[in-house]
């Protein structure tokens, strides 16, 4: 049986609660419960750690069982608490890559890539491993060892070895994580090219937002065991309404502050930034009966002028003076202080044309669609 011969959809819904270590060693509690069903193409689980993202593809692929729920690939229930199912992990036909990749040391790649074919016959056995390592350009590593192979070379054996079962669904755990940004490219060219002709789902695990944007059609946001966010990269990471999300999205500004005032004819609202006198006019949004608020601003939509402004369409201009500069690559990054600190990303060639230094004023311009309002 292959897992190819089922309709292309994962599903599940699992609580699983148990103690692990926190940060510095200690116990505690943590309670998983996630319910989501996953389509052919890519869908990253994207979290900080501990968020329980592998703790997710170990349920699905058998090695962690839930205390309760549901977990299907198709038309095959893999587990089902209520009907006392729980396939073997051997028989549930699901891909898993680790970020150890988990080679064999001691086999050539063409024993690596077979190791999952012992029970078919020779001939279709050679077959399959010979069509695979040809998709993932490995047909000339074959006689090689890991310890022989490049680290892109081993992660494409890693997954033509995944693949050579036909599985039903891909699960990778950061497996890419020690690669350059050209060579994984080029291996996440070739798997959505294999998965335009196999048309499975497949899971990837990250904490990096730069893969979410690069890799995912979709992205599962994962917080203490929840999900807290789904849709496309964009939707999520570009207008996040937690403040959870914000952070993993790289949001440098988040305020706690307080409505001031509602104004629905222009769709905006006023708040002030908590432990200032500093008001911001944000978008109109629906609040939970409270006045307390949270503001999300990325330090890149921040303008900044030399000069107060004028005849601008900017809704948030006010004064600041630079209380530090330091430069990172090809960024400069200022903190200002306009009553609330804000961090603030401009162009070496800005620095230089505005004479930018540590205690100037300036001004700041934020346009109010720059303001993300966000859920605590």
């Amino acid at each position: 049986m292959s897992g190819t011969a089922m309709s292309a959809v994962v599903g599940l819904d699992v609580r699983l609660q148990k103690q692990r270590a926190d940060g510095d060693g200690r116990s505690e509690g943590f309670t998983l419960d996630v319910s989501f069903s996953v389509e052919a193409g890519f869908t990253v689980l994207f979290g900080a750690s501990g968020a329980g993202k592998t703790t997710v593809l170990e349920m699905i692929s058998g090695l962690q069982k839930p205390d309760s729920g549901r977990v299907v690939a198709g038309e095959m229930t893999l587990f089902d608490s209520a009907g006392k199912i729980d396939i073997p992990v051997q028989h549930r036909y699901i891909g898993y890559l680790f970020q150890t990749l988990a080679l064999f040391p001691h086999m050539t790649a063409r024993r690596n890539i077979e190791y999952g074919l012992a029970d078919i016959e020779a001939e279709e056995r050679t077959s399959r491993m010979r069509e695979i390592a040809e998709s993932f350009g490995v047909d000339g590593l074959l006689e090689r060892r890991p310890r022989e192979m490049s680290g892109g070379e081993r992660q494409r054996v890693a997954l033509a070895r995944a693949l050579v079962t036909r599985p039903c669904a891909l699960l990778l755990d950061e497996p890419m994580t020690a690669l350059d940004a050209a060579t994984k490219a080029k291996i996440v060219d070739d798997l959505r090219r294999w998965n335009v002709a196999h048309a499975v789902p497949i899971l990837y695990v990250t904490h990096d937002r730069e893969e979410v944007y690069a890799l995912g059609d979709r992205v599962l946001v994962l917080d203490r065991g929840r999900v807290i966010a789904d849709g496309t990269p964009h939707d999520v990471l570009s207008r996040p309404g937690r403040e959870s999300v914000a952070q993993l999205a790289g949001f440098e500004n988040i305020f706690d502050g307080e409505l001031v005032a509602t104004h629905p004819a222009q769709g905006t609202m006023t708040c002030r930034i908590a432990g200032s006198a500093l008001t911001l006019e944000v978008p109109l949004t629906r609040m939970s009966g409270t006045r307390e608020i949270q503001v999300g601003i990325r330090a890149g939509d921040i303008l900044v002028a030399s000069e107060a402004p004028h005849g601008l369409s900017a809704r948030n201009v006010f004064p600041g003076r630079i209380a530090s500069l330091r430069r990172e690559d090809v960024t400069v990054i200022a903190e200002v202080d306009c009553g609330a600190r804000f961090v603030v990303h401009v162009t070496p060639g800005a620095l230089q044309s505005l004479a930018l230094e540590a205690g100037k004023p300036i001004w700041l311009v934020l346009k109010t669609y720059s303001c993300h309002v966000l859920q605590r």
